[in-house]
C-alpha cells in the first residue's frame, strides 16, 4: 500500500507497492495523464516513469511555460535532441556537457569541423525530424564498472571524466544513460535526467548562437564549441520569445546607457564598478528622493555606515565564510603594521552594521519598532564572465533598511513594508507582478537557527501574502540562510521577468548577536529583524528601468524634462528667457544654442529622449508662448509659457508614468 499526498493536501491510497507519476496522473484523470510530462516526488523532479516505492508528496508537472520544472524538462530534452542532430551531421564530434540554463540550453562539444551559424538550419531540420519521430526518452542504469567499460569503448574522454567525477562525489552514485528511443538501437547519452516522455513533446525550438568554451572553464584545457538553443512548448511561444529578444536588443541598457550618457564603466576604475554620469545621476537622485520621502512618512531613521568592517563582524553574522567565494579578499592590517593581526572586509552586507547601531545602547519595548535605513554600498566579487552592465556588478548601492521589533509587531511591520514595495512598483508603472515566498529546504543544512522559529517565520510570510491578495508562488530552497523572504517578480513591458525588491524575516541574526530589549515585564527579550529593500540595488534597478522605458523615462525621472529649441539665432534671447523661467520653476531644462536648422535640433533632442521640445520663434516670442512637441513627435501646438510650466509641474509632482498633457 502506498499513500500519495497531492499538492492540495488530499491523499490517495494505492494497493500496489510501486507507482509512477504516469500511474498517478492516469488515476486522477485522462486529461491530466495526456498533459503530464514529469513528476515532483517530495520536491525532487523526475521522469514520469520514475518508480515511487514509498509514501510521498507528489505533484504532476504539465507543459506550462511559467513552471520552471516544466521548462527544465523541455530544455534538457531539447539539448539531447540538438546533440543527436549535431552528431548525425558531424560524426567526428565528441560531446562534453549539455545542461538546461535560464533562458534555454547549450551543449559543449569538441569538433574537428567548426560549427557555424550557417549550419544552424541543417541542425534545426534534423532536430525537427527527431522530434517528429516522437521517440521516447528511455532511461537505463549500469553498475559503475559496466558503465565505465561502456564509456571506454565509446572513446569519449569528456563523458569518462563526467562519470569519474560523479563517482568521486558519491562512491555509490548511480550511472544512468538516456536513449532517444530503444537503448542499443537509437542515439543515447550519459545523463542523470530527467527528461520529457518523448521527443514529440518538444513543441518548437531554435539554435541561437555558437561560442568558444573550455572544459570545466579551464583555459589550459581543450577548447570546445558551445552551441546554444531555446525551446518552447508551442511555435507561438517561440515567436513571442524571438520578438521579445529583438525588442530587448533595442532596449539594451548597455547601449542606451552610452547613447543617453547615463553611466560608464572604465577599465582604469575596474570591471563591474559603475560610474554614474550626470544624466544618470539625476535618475538615481530622483529615485532616492522618492524613497526618502516614503521613509520619512513611515518613521525610518537615516544611518550611514563604513564601506569596510572587521572580519569578526561577518563571522558573527554568518556571512563569512558562508559567502566567502563571492566576497573580495580580506584586507590584512599586518601588511602595514606587524603588530596588528586584524583583518577587514569590503562590506558585503549592510545588516551587520545596522545591528551594531541597534546594539549601541540598551533598548526598551517602548523604543520599538526601530527602523534604520541607508543607501548603503556593498561589494561582491562576481566572476568577470558574469558581469553585465548595471545588472550584474561588483559594487552596488542598496536602498537597505532593517527593522527591529517585538514579535507582536512583526505582522504590522511586514504589512507596511509590503505596502511600500507595491507603491514602488505602481509608481514605476509595473503592473504584472507576483510574489515568490522563498522558503528553506528542510533537507539542507545551510540554514541557521531554530526550526520552530523558521516554521513561525514561513507561516507568517504566507499569511501576510495571502492577506494582501497578491498572486504568489512558493520556492523551496530559495530562503536566505538566516530567514525566509518575499521576492517580487516583475514583468516589464516586453514580458521579461525580473526580481525587484525583497523583504526578509529574520529570527537568526538577533540571536547570533545577542540583541535584546527590556519588555514590559522588565525582563530581557529578543527582537525580531525585518530586512527590506524595495529597489534592491540602485544600479540593477536603474538598468532594468532603462530597458523597461527604452530610455524614454517619464518626465519626473527624465534627466532633462524640456529642451528649448530656437528657430534661429534671432530668438536666442527669448529662448534664454524661457529657459530661465523653466529652471526657476524647478524644471530640468536645457537649450540648444547651435546654429543648425530646427530639424537637426529636434532630431538631437529626440535621440536623447527628452519628453518635451519647446520650439520658439517670432510668434512664440510675440505671445510669450512655446510650441510644444513630444519625443514621439506629437505636435501639441502653441501653449502659453506659464500654462506649459503649470502643466509640466503637475506632471512631475504627480510622478506619473504617462504624459498628462496628452492623456
Amino acid at each position: 500500500m502506498l499513500t500519495i499526498t497531492l499538492p492540495d493536501g488530499s491523499t490517495r491510497t494505492y494497493e500496489q507497492s510501486t507507482l509512477t507519476g504516469a500511474d498517478i496522473a492516469q488515476s486522477i484523470g485522462r486529461r491530466l495523464a495526456a498533459d503530464a510530462i514529469g513528476v515532483l516526488i517530495d520536491g525532487q523532479l523526475h521522469d514520469l516513469t520514475y518508480p515511487i516505492t514509498h509514501d510521498a508528496k507528489v505533484a504532476i508537472v504539465t507543459a506550462k511555460t511559467d513552471d520552471p520544472n516544466a521548462m527544465y524538462l523541455l530544455r534538457h530534452s531539447t539539448a539531447h535532441v540538438m546533440a543527436e542532430a549535431i552528431t548525425d551531421l558531424f560524426p567526428d564530434v565528441k560531446l562534453a556537457y549539455g545542461p538546461p540554463v535560464e533562458g534555454g540550453f547549450y551543449y559543449d562539444m569538441e569538433s574537428a569541423t567548426p560549427i557555424t551559424e550557417a549550419d544552424f538550419p541543417r541542425i534545426e531540420k534534423r532536430m525537427a525530424e527527431i522530434a517528429k519521430e516522437n521517440r521516447p526518452f528511455t532511461r537505463y542504469e549500469l553498475p559503475q564498472n559496466d558503465a565505465m567499460a561502456a564509456l571506454e569503448r565509446q572513446g569519449n574522454p569528456y563523458k569518462l571524466d563526467n562519470a569519474r567525477r560523479a563517482i568521486e562525489q558519491d562512491p555509490h552514485a548511480v550511472i544512468s544513460f538516456y536513449a532517444t528511443g530503444e537503448p542499443g538501437k537509437n542515439w543515447e547519452d550519459l545523463c542523470r535526467g530527467p527528461h520529457l516522455p518523448s521527443t514529440g513533446r518538444i513543441g518548437a525550438f531554435k539554435v541561437t548562437s555558437v561560442a568558444g568554451a573550455y572544459w570545466h572553464g579551464d583555459a589550459s584545457k581543450q577548447q570546445l564549441q558551445r552551441v546554444y538553443g531555446i525551446a518552447f512548448f508551442s511555435q507561438a511561444q517561440l515567436d513571442e520569445y524571438v520578438h521579445q529578444q529583438e525588442e530587448a536588443k533595442k532596449r539594451d541598457h548597455r547601449v542606451l546607457g552610452k547613447q543617453l550618457e547615463l553611466f560608464t564603466i572604465s577599465p582604469l576604475v575596474g570591471s563591474g564598478l559603475i560610474l554614474w554620469m550626470p544624466r544618470g545621476g539625476v535618475i538615481r537622485q530622483e529615485l532616492e528622493t522618492f524613497m526618502r520621502e516614503q521613509l520619512a512618512l513611515r518613521g525610518y531613521s537615516a544611518v550611514y555606515t563604513p564601506h569596510i568592517g572587521h572580519i569578526d563582524l561577518y563571522k558573527t553574522s554568518g556571512h563569512y565564510p558562508y559567502y566567502k567565494d563571492s566576497q573580495f579578499p580580506t584586507i590584512k592590517m599586518s601588511q602595514r603594521d606587524p603588530d596588528d593581526q586584524s583583518e577587514y572586509l569590503l562590506k558585503p552586507m549592510n545588516c551587520p552594521h545596522h545591528i551594531q547601531i541597534y546594539a549601541a545602547h540598551p533598548r526598551s519595548y517602548r523604543d520599538l519598532p526601530i527602523r534604520l535605513a541607508e543607501f548603503g554600498t556593498v561589494y561582491r566579487f562576481e566572476q568577470s564572465g558574469e558581469l553585465s552592465g548595471m545588472t550584474r556588478v561588483r559594487g552596488f548601492t542598496q536602498d537597505d533598511a532593517h527593522l527591529f521589533c517585538t514579535p507582536e509587531q512583526v505582522e504590522q511591520e511586514l504589512v507596511s513594508t509590503l505596502d511600500m514595495v507595491l507603491l514602488v512598483l505602481k509608481t514605476l508603472g509595473f503592473q504584472d507582478y507576483q510574489c515568490r515566498v522563498s522558503l528553506r529546504d528542510p533537507a539542507s543544512d545551510k540554514y541557521a537557527g531554530d526550526p520552530q522559529l523558521w516554521d513561525r517565520a514561513e507561516n507568517t510570510l504566507r499569511r501576510i501574502v495571502a492577506g494582501s491578495g497578491i498572486k504568489s508562488v512558493e520556492a523551496v530552497g530559495e530562503a536566505a540562510f538566516y530567514g525566509p523572504k518575499l521576492d517580487f517578480l516583475v514583468r516589464d513591458v516586453i514580458g521579461r521577468q525580473w526580481q525587484l525588491g525583497t523583504v526578509q524575516l529574520d529570527y537568526v541574526l538577533p540571536e547570533r548577536f545577542g540583541l535584546e530589549y527590556i519588555g514590559s515585564d522588565n525582563q530581557p527579550h529578543r527582537p525580531v529583524m525585518i530586512h527590506r529593500a524595495p529597489f534592491g540595488s540602485m544600479e540593477r534597478f536603474t538598468g532594468i528601468l532603462i530597458e523597461h522605458f527604452a530610455g524614454a523615462f517619464p518626465a519626473w525621472l527624465a534627466p532633462v524634462q524640456a529642451s528649448v529649441l530656437t528657430i534661429s539665432e534671432k530668438f536666442l534671447d527669448y529662448g534664454r528667457e524661457v529657459l530661465s523661467a523653466l529652471q526657476a520653476a524647478g524644471i530640468r531644462a536645457d537649450m540648444d544654442t547651435a546654429s543648425d536648422k530646427i530639424g537637426a535640433k529636434i532630431r538631437r533632442s529626440r535621440e536623447l529622449k527628452t519628453p518635451y521640445m519647446l520650439i520658439v520663434g517670432g510668434k512664440e516670442q510675440e505671445n510669450r508662448a512655446v510650441s510644444v512637441r513630444t519625443r514621439k513627435d506629437r505636435d501639441l501646438g502653441s501653449v502659453p509659457l506659464d500654462e506649459f510650466i503649470r502643466r509640466l509641474r503637475e506632471e512631475i509632482t504627480s510622478r506619473s508614468v504617462q504624459s498628462l498633457m496628452i492623456d
